[in-house]
């Protein structure tokens, strides 16, 4: 009993750190974008645009690799996951401190986000089929906050070190990690299933039964408005404050540091708040309403502070903050031969929702204001989100040891 402490004890500690150094490299991106385009020679006028045209080559790769590492998964296990996708998207964002052209730049993002799609979904599914279903939530809750540290750690290196120095920081600590994550063992559930004669990472599984295809689809539209409020209002904070005649200088680094701090909190708090209620979807809801005041705050409201905007920040991540609850929510919904590829696709396909809503809002503000825009984007999906909450089941408590 004392040795299965123990390993569960590393297996989550290195699983935390991998979340953190997931973040960290996920987010860069969205820090460094402007003065890594300044760098290349991007003029000013065109930063929001090739931005949104690297942020989706680095999305487009999560979403293959979302497809690809969840598969992986199910058929040669979750740590199989974790010490590929790590390998791969350390040295993508090594190889990006050296890009001399936008065409290198997009690629390496594309390699990146092929590797980062396999962190969270392996790590929640190992730690998820690992623990008991009273401290499941409690356990992802606190698994989410210190990978959500990794956020705030990019914030602070991009935004006073130079870009190449960031990237290079980023690929080191997940090259470094590599060589702890080779001493974890493989989920007890997915040992014992390994065995039996099921299909196992077979996609056809939610494809072929319209109540699953439905209910997957469901998981998606309840996670997009967190990748909405990250993607969209923090990543793109330096213009959209401009709109709105902020007084001073917005930094991304610095709306992404707050927001993650935001972040940090809320995915904490979303975990205690589901146990409280013992029910992922009632804490999830409060989150959702919660989001809709604050974004209509940040879209209406003119003239503040920067230090005002930053708050704001905070309490935009607060609200995004049911991640981790989402997380576990997917996870309790799919049987132990198809977690694995539920939640890294489901995880993926949330995040590269981004590419979408990046389009339309290249296509909205041609005819409203930026702020406007935003706000439009943010109401569909929030109306949408809630009502796939509306028609999932509950899943607090439920024994993940089972297979479809």
């Amino acid at each position: 009993m004392q040795k299965y402490s123990y390993l569960f004890s590393l297996t989550f500690l290195v699983c935390a750190l991998g979340y953190f150094v997931d973040i960290y490299d996920l987010v860069l991106f969205g820090i460094v974008r402007i003065p890594s385009l300044r760098a290349l020679g991007v003029p000013e006028n065109e930063l929001l645009d090739v931005g949104v045209y690297l942020i989706n080559y680095q999305m487009a790769g999560l979403l293959l690799g979302g497809i690809f590492w969840g598969v992986l998964g199910d058929k040669r296990g979750r740590v199989s996951i974790l010490l590929g996708s790590i390998l791969l998207y350390s040295l993508a964002n090594i190889a990006n401190a050296f890009v001399t052209s936008i065409e290198a730049y997009a690629v390496l993002r594309l390699l990146a986000g092929i590797g980062l799609a396999g962190e969270i979904g392996a790590a929640i599914t190992l730690i998820s089929e690992s623990m008991t279903p009273q401290q499941r939530g409690i356990g992802t809750a606190v698994l989410t906050s210190v990978g959500i540290l990794g956020a705030l750690a990019a914030g602070l290196i991009g935004d006073f070190l130079n870009w190449k120095i960031a990237y290079l920081t980023g690929g080191g600590l997940g090259i470094l990690l590599l060589l702890l994550r080779m001493t974890i063992k493989e989920s007890p559930f997915f040992i014992s299933m390994k065995e039996k004669n099921v299909r196992k990472g077979d996609l056809r599984i939610l494809l072929e039964d319209r109540s699953e295809l439905l209910k997957y689809f469901l998981c998606i539209l309840i996670g997009i408005p967190i990748w909405y409020v990250v993607g969209i209002l923090i990543t793109f904070s330096p213009e959209i404050a401009k709109s709105l005649q902020v007084t001073g200088e917005i930094s991304a680094g610095r709306s992404i540091f707050f927001c993650y701090l935001g972040l940090c909190l809320g995915d904490f708090s979303s975990g205690v708040i589901a146990q409280v209620f013992q029910s992922r979807k009632k804490g999830i809801l409060i989150y959702l309403l919660a989001m809709f005041l604050l974004v209509s705050c940040y879209c209406f409201v003119h003239g503040l502070s920067t230090t005002q905007f930053y708050v704001l920040c905070i309490f935009l991540g607060l609200t995004a903050g049911y991640w981790a609850s989402f997380i576990t929510l997917v996870a309790e919904s799919f049987g132990t031969n198809i977690r694995a590829t539920a939640v890294t696709t489901i995880t993926n396909l949330v995040r590269g929702a981004v590419i979408p809503l990046t389009l339309m809002l290249q296509l909205l503000k041609n005819y409203l204001s930026l702020p406007v825009s935003v706000f439009v984007i943010g109401l569909c999906i929030l109306c949408m989100s809630l009502l796939a909450l509306r028609r999932l089941s509950e899943t607090f408590g439920k024994n993940l040891n089972y297979t479809q």
